[in-house]
């Protein structure tokens, strides 16, 4: 009962977000992600130690309020990046690339930009999209050769 500290899910959270969901990633990986960090943050709520005295400034309990931020941002990220079926920015989908290689964008599909509404701590995010139209610039591929 509340053996971990602070830092131990911090770099728990850093490990998956590198490992599996990070600049290269593949629908499995972001798969992986999703359910390692929903057991992190299950952890995270029923194992945290937070030291200190409830008389005093607590850094411990502000820099686990931090981390508690961070997981449900992982999670959203992870969500996301499984959400869209391409390659696009710095971020390369595995499955998603040209026969050269390269990013391959899918914009007919994904010009929008997404917000993720929270719908409760059991329950998926629901995305909401605004769509991107641009009027001054030319959307195409990109080559990097």
């Amino acid at each position: 009962m509340w053996t971990k500290s602070v830092d131990y899910f911090h770099k728990k959270l850093g490990k998956i977000m590198w490992d599996d969901v990070g600049m290269g990633r593949t629908q499995q990986s972001l798969e992986t992600a999703i359910e390692q960090i929903k057991k992190l943050k299950h952890d995270f709520w029923s194992d945290l130690r937070v030291p200190g005295d409830e008389n005093g400034v607590n850094t411990e309990l502000e820099k686990a309020l931090r981390v508690a931020d961070f997981i449900e941002l992982g999670e959203l990220i992870a969500i996301d990046a499984l959400h869209r079926n391409e390659s696009c920015g710095g971020h390369f989908r595995e499955e998603y690339q040209t026969p050269d290689g390269e990013a391959l964008r899918n914009d007919d599909v994904y010009k929008y930009v997404a917000a993720w509404e929270y719908q409760g701590s059991d329950n998926q995010p629901l995305l909401n999209k605004e769509p991107l139209d641009y009027e001054f610039i030319e959307i195409k591929q990109r080559d990097y050769k």
